[in-house]
């Protein structure tokens, strides 16, 4: 009878691992990016109490705000932690200051529940304002790394990098998906760490910018999500600029010995005002669209839930660069109803 009973409970057990793990494979894997670039945005406390009134159990800063981090105290929002790029030459040059840098915003926090730290946001040979601080992500990478291990919390706390898809040299058809050969180099020894210690790589994807580039060759309700989509070779079909642009990653990856690693997509959005196309109609579609598709995966990735962060909580009017730039905010005013149920 002991027997038995304890069989029934593994099978019981196993039951419930099963279902957790059903449910953690398809539910939408959606969070949220919260920028501070304005003068007229709710505190963090504020902003904690909105993502829970919203279900939004998941959020992306960009830079140790302890303010922020005291309000996440003890909410369940799982956090993506950012490095800002002034800070990479400090945290390269010294493993004490990456360990300092760690202790600070991370060890002081233990009820914020940590997910990612980013090392850098979009740092890229390419990029005028960012390329001063490509010598310095990688080593800053490994120091966290480090600091991270050395705490004891490199199996809950992942350290990667975020960059922007101007990097690749080719993206379609998404199988052809290559990294362009002045940022290969740089991109390699990141993918190799990443490969080594096993965190994902993060990537900030946005249609609405390849779109605007390439308005002859891309029909807006495909980068919208809203169309039933296009055939590439091999009779493969994409619903999406979404999808496409994500693949056209992996592709890239897998040819620079990155086949093993995840990708996580750490911003994308659809500006309401301030350029072509940008409305609050289109910006509603987009972000509606998205936490639906990324219930599902794409097709290199079948079947696998897409962990995606929202850019952005609010409009930022102080944001630096093109008018556009500061109307990406989906909770301003609010703009439209949006539902991440």
């Amino acid at each position: 009878m002991a027997t038995t009973i304890n069989q029934l409970v593994s099978v019981v057990v196993l039951l419930g691992l099963l279902i957790a793990l059903k449910q953690e494979f398809t539910v939408a894997q959606i969070g949220v990016c919260y920028g501070r670039m304005g003068n007229n945005l709710p505190s963090p406390t504020e902003v904690v109490a909105l993502c829970n009134q919203n279900n939004i159990q998941r959020m992306r800063i960009y830079d140790p705000h302890q303010p922020t981090l005291r309000a996440l105290s003890c909410s369940n929002i799982e956090l993506i932690l950012g490095v800002p790029n002034t800070d990479l030459q400090s945290l390269a040059s010294s493993q004490d200051n990456a360990s300092t840098w760690v202790q600070n915003n991370v060890i002081n926090y233990p009820t914020v529940r940590f997910r990612y730290i980013s090392v850098g946001n979009e740092v890229s040979p390419l990029n005028s304002n960012t390329s001063q601080y490509v010598g310095f992500v990688l080593p800053a990478l490994r120091n966290i790394y480090n600091a991270i291990s050395a705490a004891g919390l490199d199996t809950l706390i992942k350290v990667s990098t975020a960059i922007e898809t101007g990097v690749l040299g080719n993206s379609f058809p998404p199988e052809d998906g290559v990294f362009r050969d002045d940022v290969r180099e740089y991109l390699n020894g990141i993918i190799t760490f990443l490969v080594n210690i096993r965190a994902p790589l993060l990537v900030n994807i946005y249609p609405y910018f390849a779109y605007i580039g390439n308005k002859p060759n891309i029909d807006l309700q495909y980068a919208l999500l809203a169309s039933d989509g296009i055939v590439v070779r091999g009779g493969i079909r994409y619903q999406n600029l979404f999808y496409a642009i994500l693949d056209a990653m992996y592709a890239a990856l897998e040819k620079s010995s990155g086949s093993s690693l995840e990708i996580v997509v750490s911003e994308s959005g659809w500006p309401s005002a301030g350029g072509d196309a940008a409305s609050v109609d289109n910006a509603r579609t987009y972000n509606t669209n998205l936490i639906q598709r990324v219930r599902g995966g794409t097709p290199k990735r079948p079947g696998r839930a897409i962990e995606t962060y929202i850019f952005a909580m609010f409009d930022e009017n102080q944001r630096d660069g093109n008018e556009i730039e500061r109307h990406f905010g989906i909770f301003t005013q609010p703009k439209y109803p949006i539902s991440f149920n």
